[in-house]
């Protein structure tokens, strides 16, 4: 199918959606190439567009509904906190934010967290703390002379789209336009442990990662990649800083990606689920890094309000205390073997992968035309790097709502090649 068989699986989700599906406010900056259908309501996996269509989410808001749409918990604990006190700020102490951050430390290698909005700002706080922490490690050290500031990242990741963080982000695409860049980061190929060595100077501070690659189309580097990092910044005198921003609150089957390496970060950023839709980020990091931002150093207005810290304590609780993380190895496993079934079925499909629920589809030819098809048969994925469908579906999604994902992908192929 070509750009004519996409350009009328557009128009026919168009016409199926009706109201505010049909046009783009001419108010809103034209920075996102938005799909013709307008979502109102939602639940569990599914979600409901104006014209009262249903569809399958399995996107999950870009990594962020992990509990699904609408999670009971979570709406019980916002109503109740909205009703009692929205924001105070951070020149006081918030008790919440407090309970959410000792939960965080309980279930990590950090020591410290810092609450701000999105990922690009934990990781902006990740960049800012590491340039900071190495300042203050090498004051009167011959190695200050020049300074370490620059920190290693890889092609084809993504971290964010401040300037700091583009910068970081190894995809020319999201940095087109906006030169010149910040100085002081490298990029090196992924899963090239070697590449890494050979990058490493006397003005390396850190290696930046992600544990697997989100937006190059979950890319899962080999079992030995991340140990091999972490030697390498101790033997460097680096910090080691892991992206969780899209692997974390249970995406690939433990609570953090980085645990199926069996190695620990000495920062880390999370954000997108951990608030399951309300907008939150953290940088959490060991005490000796974190104490390096003393006040005034660094803040956030929103950053760890009372009311995004409810929601992302009853995130948590419904993630650890009801059985949700316990089941995604499971479920990931069988997604993945019902999308192997489809590989051996359709010559169409050039690879399946995948780690927990976070799952790729590779196909021999563009797949945004597959998704505008799945689109129009109730099915919500994503396009990565040209041919690649990204498969995100919430942790609590069904085995019944998998099988009729992979039947609806089945039909999409069959009927377009």
């Amino acid at each position: 199918m070509g750009q004519q068989g996409l350009d009328k699986a557009m128009h026919t989700t168009t016409s199926a959606s009706g109201g505010a599906g049909n046009f783009a406010s001419s108010a809103l900056m034209p920075n996102y190439a938005r799909l013709p259908v307008a979502f109102v309501r939602g639940q569990g996996s599914r979600l409901w567009d104006d014209a009262g269509r249903e569809y399958l989410d399995f996107l999950s808001g870009i990594g962020v509904n992990n509990l699904g749409h609408c999670p009971p918990a979570v709406v019980a604990a916002v109503q109740e906190q909205v009703g009692q006190l929205i924001h105070t700020s951070n020149l006081y102490r918030v008790p919440l934010q407090e309970q959410l951050a000792q939960r965080l430390v309980e279930t990590s290698f950090a020591d410290r967290v810092f609450f701000c909005n999105s990922g690009a700002e934990a990781n902006e706080a990740a960049i800012k703390l590491v340039r900071r922490y190495t300042q203050e490690r090498d004051k009167g050290h011959k190695r200050a002379q020049n300074g370490r500031y620059e920190i290693i990242t890889a092609i084809n990741s993504f971290h964010g789209r401040t300037m700091a963080t583009l910068t970081a982000t190894g995809q020319e695409k999201v940095q087109r336009g906006y030169e010149p860049l910040l100085p002081g980061f490298r990029h090196v190929p992924y899963n090239n442990v070697e590449a890494v060595a050979k990058a490493i100077t006397p003005n390396t501070a850190a290696i930046l990662v992600e544990p697997i690659l989100g937006e190059a189309g979950i890319v899962i580097p080999g079992d030995e990649y991340l140990p091999a990092l972490r030697q390498l910044a101790d033997d460097n005198g680096l910090l080691l800083v892991f992206d969780e921003v899209q692997t974390g609150l249970g995406r690939t089957g433990r609570l953090w990606c980085h645990q199926w390496s069996g190695i620990t970060p000495d920062i880390m950023t999370t954000a997108k689920a951990l608030a399951s839709g309300l907008p939150m980020g953290a940088c959490m990091a060991r005490e000796e890094v974190a104490r390096v931002f003393s006040p005034g150093s660094h803040g956030s207005t929103f950053g760890g309000t009372p009311l995004v810290s409810a929601a992302a304590l009853a995130t948590l609780h419904t993630l650890l205390d009801q059985g949700v993380l316990a089941e995604v190895i499971d479920k990931g496993a069988y997604l993945l073997e019902r999308l192997q079934q489809l590989q051996h079925k359709h010559e169409m499909i050039r690879m399946v992968r995948g780690r927990g629920l976070m799952l790729a589809v590779e196909l021999n030819s563009p797949a945004e035309e597959i998704l505008g098809v799945c689109l129009t048969r109730g099915l919500l994925l994503s396009c990565q790097m040209g041919t690649i469908l990204r498969i995100l579906p919430p942790l609590t999604v069904s085995q019944a709502e998998m099988d009729q994902a992979v039947a609806i992908l089945d039909g999409v192929l069959t009927d377009s090649f």
